[in-house]
């Protein structure tokens, strides 16, 4: 890779990792809908043809996650904002749901996952854009016991798996629809980003041992490059995302960051 091209990956990369550290901190997030495009508009102008660059895109997001989701849970508890032990109820299944979604990945082909993608993320900027659909809700429900958490947590880990995001769109929804504070839901879904992380990076990793023509710098379907200079930057945002989700009224950020999912779920429906 030329000396350019790698100054112009090092810097997307890096404003990659400024905005998905802010996301993580600020809606719950743990930044895969920002470092997943960045990643897939990049590689291909770097040379990187590979028709594996949504696995190495995918599994590098899961990877950045683990970082950023580890300091907005840092920053959150602090304020006691984090179920600790809605962590720790949840944590087996959602796990279990990981390597369900990490064994569907390595039986799809890209196309698949980039349109798995364009969908999951068009389904998840319902919630940002119009927000106000699920207010009647909350408070109706109680978070699920027993077999319906089962469902719910393996679902959201194998779904999250997939398309290289933390899940904390639906956690924080689901807690909220469940009478839970906000400011709680947001801690407590940047928790359930890092048990996502932690294992989605370890079976990419894994998964893509032995491919070929990945792109440089990749020990299987992670990019270190991309994974360094993602991390280093999201992990002095991450505070400011969680600050201002104790000080802002969100709904005008939640707005824009669904007309952004939209955008973005146009562009991979057109790639796919």
């Amino acid at each position: 890779m030329a000396l350019t091209d790698m100054l112009l990956f090092l810097t997307m990369m890096s404003g990659a990792g400024v905005v998905a550290g802010i996301t993580a901190g600020l809606f719950g997030v743990g930044g895969g809908f920002v470092v997943v495009p960045a990643l897939l508009a990049v590689f291909p102008f770097l040379g990187d043809q590979s028709e594996d660059l949504m696995l190495v895109a995918v599994g590098t997001s899961l990877a950045t996650i683990v970082v950023s989701s580890a300091r907005a849970v840092h920053a959150h508890s602090k304020r006691g904002a984090v179920d600790f032990q809605l962590l720790r109820d949840w944590a087996v299944w959602v796990i279990l749901g990981v390597g369900v979604g990490i064994w569907i990945a390595s039986v799809s082909n890209s196309q698949r996952l980039i349109l798995v993608f364009a969908i999951g993320v068009l389904v998840y900027s319902i919630y940002f854009l119009f927000p106000r659909i699920f207010d009647r809700y909350h408070g109706r429900f109680s978070l699920p016991t027993g077999p319906g958490k089962a469902l719910l947590a393996s679902g959201l880990g194998g779904f999250s798996a997939l398309l290289g995001i933390g899940g904390g769109t639906v956690m924080v929804l689901a807690m909220v629809l469940c009478d839970r504070p906000i400011h709680q839901a947001v801690a407590t879904a940047s928790g359930v980003g890092f048990l996502i992380g932690v294992p989605g990076m370890i079976g990419f990793m894994v998964m893509g041992l032995g491919a070929e023509n990945l792109p440089a710098g990749s020990i299987g379907y992670i990019n270190i490059p991309a994974l360094v200079a993602i991390t280093v930057f999201s992990i002095f945002t991450a505070p400011v995302g969680a600050r201002l989700a104790h000080s802002l009224d969100g709904a005008r950020l939640k707005q824009i960051f669904g007309i952004y999912l939209v955008i973005v779920s146009v562009s991979m429906f057109l790639k796919a």
